[in-house]
């Protein structure tokens, strides 16, 4: 069989394989619905948690550049995923981009990858919507098991929900994501008009706080990989602290590109995806911004700093509600639960719907069991729906995420690098290409976007870099064993697939003809 690296999947093919009439997806979707989902998706917890104990961490007031700089990185690789996106209106987001520029085996790193994103990171935000629940239910929502296991109900329900809803059909999950989703852009509105009033010009002061000896634990494996190879003297305040602070916020700008993910669901994905992703990315960052500031001008930021319980050692984060209680709005915290149970309804649904599209686009070349592409009567995976359903509600219910939003951040930013490395390559390979956008000043924007992408990644922490680098060897462990021989395009040039009504897979043709340019 022929090596991974050059089964390369054409465009050409890749969207010939979108009417196979039994893995079709149905096109409903506009760039209205696009720019919904990727708000739905970003405003979540991080806009009511992240900020405040960001600002009382590790940055301090600085805490809102720390939200441009990481929005910048996101904007950069937003570019090109609107570029790939449009020229290659095909499920799957950077593994569809992958395949066509880098072959089969990057294009499933890239795909375990994106697993390590979206499913950890659904299971990770139904977790805190069980919390947040629970403040307006005033009763914690798991069931403890036994004296170490518990079973998170609230979370569980979440989910099962969710899949229900995602199987019925996507036009119709667009439809609830847009009343929800306007739910909590009124909630976050709502508190920066309200905040505003409280604000004092002397609670910015400085801006960016001098740099502070690292804390406890903070050092070895916990610190950040850039501290660790310039030797610095920890990253809580000072310029090193807003660096830490940025590669930490990146993850409430999570979910953006899982917009890329339904451009096979769009009714005119050359116009619409780059709408939908970008017009998402500029309204959210405004929306962080102005959250930030108002919170880091309500209160000096050492009052947003976690709280250890000196009785029993508990330690506690600040959140919104932590600001607006100093200043006696307590009627605020209903607000902000409200809002987050509903930010964070939706981050969980269009993760969802990015990760089964992601596996749909894997399991229709062969890398996951085939007949998990099957569609159903609604035009949706619903195989492979019920299948997520199943794993994230697993996850979500008994197993501790605390340690996981970074192993979410380096998987996301590592498909960033790899889809704005693409751009540069498929620009080289096939020119003749439509493009339905087109990146600006390329390849210097794209190169832009790899060192901005790299530099957030280098400030993760090392214990976080170890466990991603394990995950992607075992990704490499079971390609080999499995999609390696079972891929749709090993399997047509062995001659099995010759006749058959996949026949119009990837084969050998990929590589002598469109795929490496013209």
């Amino acid at each position: 069989m022929s090596s991974p690296f050059r089964r390369v999947k054409s465009v050409e093919q890749s969207i010939t394989d979108t009417d196979e009439p039994d893995t079709r997806l149905r096109k409903d979707l506009t760039s209205w619905d696009l720019t919904v989902f990727g708000v739905a998706v970003v405003v979540g917890a991080g806009i009511f948690t992240l900020t405040a104990r960001t600002a009382g961490n590790l940055a301090g007031p600085s805490v809102s550049l720390a939200f441009v700089l990481a929005a910048i990185a996101c904007g950069l690789a937003a570019l090109c995923y609107a570029e790939f996106a449009s020229t290659v209106p095909v499920a799957g987001s950077a593994y569809t981009f992958t395949f066509a520029t880098f072959g089969e085996f990057i294009a499933w790193i890239i795909g375990w990858d994106l697993i390590l994103e979206f499913a950890l990171a659904a299971s990770v935000v139904a977790k805190g919507w069980s919390l947040y629940l629970g403040n307006i239910l005033g009763a914690s929502a798991s069931i403890e098991i036994t004296d170490s296991i518990s079973f998170d109900w609230g979370a569980v329900l979440l989910i099962a929900v969710l899949t229900v809803l995602l199987a019925l059909g996507t036009k119709l999950s667009s439809r609830v994501s847009l009343v929800i989703t306007t739910i909590k852009v009124f909630v976050v509105l709502l508190v920066i008009v309200v905040g505003a009033f409280y604000i004092s010009a002397k609670n910015y002061d400085p801006f960016v706080p001098p740099a502070a000896p690292p804390a406890e634990g903070e050092s070895g494996l916990h610190q950040t990989l850039f501290s660790a190879i310039t030797g610095a003297e920890g990253s809580t305040f000072g310029w090193y602290g807003l660096l830490a602070a940025a590669s930490l916020v990146f993850f409430a700008f999570i979910g953006f590109d899982v917009v890329a993910t339904t451009a096979e669901e769009t009714k005119n994905p050359q116009k619409a995806m780059p709408r939908g992703i970008l017009g998402s990315l500029a309204i959210v960052t405004v929306l962080y911004v102005g959250v930030s500031l108002v919170v880091s001008g309500m209160v000096p930021y050492p009052e947003l700093a976690d709280k250890t319980d000196p009785a029993t050692g508990e330690v506690s984060g600040s959140t919104l509600t932590t600001a607006f209680e100093y200043h006696g709005v307590t009627w605020a915290g209903w607000v902000i639960n409200l809002g987050a149970l509903a930010g964070l309804t939706t981050v969980v649904m269009v993760l969802m719907l990015g990760q089964t599209r992601v596996g749909f686009a894997m399991a229709r070349d062969g890398l996951l069991p085939r007949s998990l592409a099957r569609t159903g009567k609604r035009g949706t995976p619903v195989r492979f729906t019920i299948l997520v359903g199943v794993v994230s509600g697993v996850l979500a219910a008994f197993f501790p995420m605390g340690t996981l939003e970074e192993m979410v951040n380096i998987g996301t930013l590592f498909a960033f690098v790899l889809v704005s490395v693409g751009v540069i390559v498929l620009r080289r390979t096939r020119p003749d290409l439509e493009r339905g956008f087109r990146v600006p000043l390329v390849p210097l924007v794209p190169i832009l976007s790899i060192l901005a992408c790299l530099w957030l990644m280098l400030n993760l922490s090392v214990e976080t870099w170890i466990r991603f680098v394990v995950w992607m060897v075992l990704g490499v462990v079971i390609y080999f064993a499995y999609g390696y021989r079972k891929s749709v395009y090993a399997r047509r040039e062995r001659g099995e697939l010759v006749g058959e009504a996949d026949a119009s897979a990837p084969g050998v043709a990929a590589e002598d003809g469109p795929s490496r340019g013209s």
